[in-house]
């Protein structure tokens, strides 16, 4: 091989195993990580402050906002992680081993089904609180849900470890050449993924949320030809319902961006691509989900903007803050 062929490689010590490099940095690949870096620190820093308000204000303790919380954990480690992460994925070789990149690989996985059930568990509370308001408080408590989120990491947390098994004992295993890092899977595991991470929890989302905007449509409707004739004892009632709404309406807005952010990605995938700048980009839609969630929060929840005041002034820190009017 001449020197010019083994400038090209990632590892010239190892001709006959190393991957090709272009020899030229495109500028838009530059550009593309610096707005990634961008993207990264802000997104840790919004779902951040969302799991700080959730965890230390007692107002914020419901059920959805513990579902929240959950999905925030997922985005900030998809803005710790996975983002840094695309950025090193971007250059022209991976130069950590196969090990990192078999863990990294792992960690994407699990993060993008952690955040698949979120959105699950999110649809069938915004289901329950709209289509059987009656029973929510007792079918829907803070302990059930704590318990149901903890189930399900374990079972993202299993269901990661069987779908990536063959690449745990054997990292490396599936790369082309050295200084490649990809999750291949064959083709019997690539449709079990497809199905239970994907066309599975799509149908479950889209029918449940279906179901709830039908549902909330019907009592707006009812709600605005009998507010005038509403007794004032119900008038607590009422608001309730206005508040069940108001929240499906968010956390609806909160389940199309995901969708259009995540399916994408499956739709690549399910086309054959493996590489190229399409996957790169619908990656990177699906990444950018975890920093438009926490925005959504603030355009859509004035207790976040209140929580996110009293982080910022320090007010956090004074004792008994845990028990501030902030809603």
């Amino acid at each position: 091989m001449e020197m010019d062929d083994q400038a090209e490689l990632c590892f010239p010590q190892l001709i006959n195993i190393s991957c090709r490099k272009p020899t030229v940095k495109r500028f838009e690949d530059v550009l593309s990580s610096v707005l990634l870096a961008i993207i990264s620190i802000v997104t840790v820093v919004l779902n951040l402050l969302v799991i700080v308000s959730i965890s230390h204000f007692r107002q914020l303790h419901t059920p959805t906002n513990f579902l929240l919380l959950s999905l925030a954990v997922s985005d900030f480690l998809v803005g710790l992680l996975l983002i840094p992460g695309q950025i090193i994925l971007q250059t022209p070789c991976w130069t950590l081993g196969d090990v990192l990149c078999f863990l990294y690989n792992y960690v994407s996985y699990f993060m993008t089904s952690a955040s698949v059930i979120n959105m699950v568990l999110i649809s069938v509370d915004r289901y329950v609180a709209i289509c059987d308001p009656l029973h929510y408080n007792t079918k829907v408590t803070v302990k059930k849900v704590q318990l149901c989120i903890g189930l399900c990491w374990f079972f993202v947390l299993l269901y990661c470890s069987i779908l990536f098994w063959d690449q745990l004992a054997h990292p490396g295993k599936y790369q082309s050449c050295y200084g490649e890092c990809a999750a291949v899977f064959d083709f019997t595991t690539g449709m079990f993924d497809l199905v239970v991470n994907f066309i599975l929890p799509l149908n479950i989302i889209v029918i449940l949320y279906m179901k709830v905007f039908m549902v909330a449509l019907s009592q707006a409707r009812a709600m605005r030809s009998n507010v005038t004739s509403v007794k004032p004892q119900h008038a607590v009632t009422v608001r309730a319902k206005k508040s069940e709404l108001k929240a499906a309406r968010t956390l609806g807005v909160l389940v199309l961006i995901f969708l259009m952010c995540f399916c994408p990605f499956y739709i690549v995938a399910l086309a054959g691509v493996s590489s190229g700048s399409y996957l790169t980009f619908v990656v990177n839609l699906f990444y950018f989900n975890s920093f438009l969630n926490p925005v959504v929060y603030a355009l859509f929840y004035s207790w976040f903007r209140r929580a996110i005041r009293h982080i910022i002034t320090l007010q956090i820190l004074q004792p008994g803050s845990w028990g501030d009017n902030i809603l």
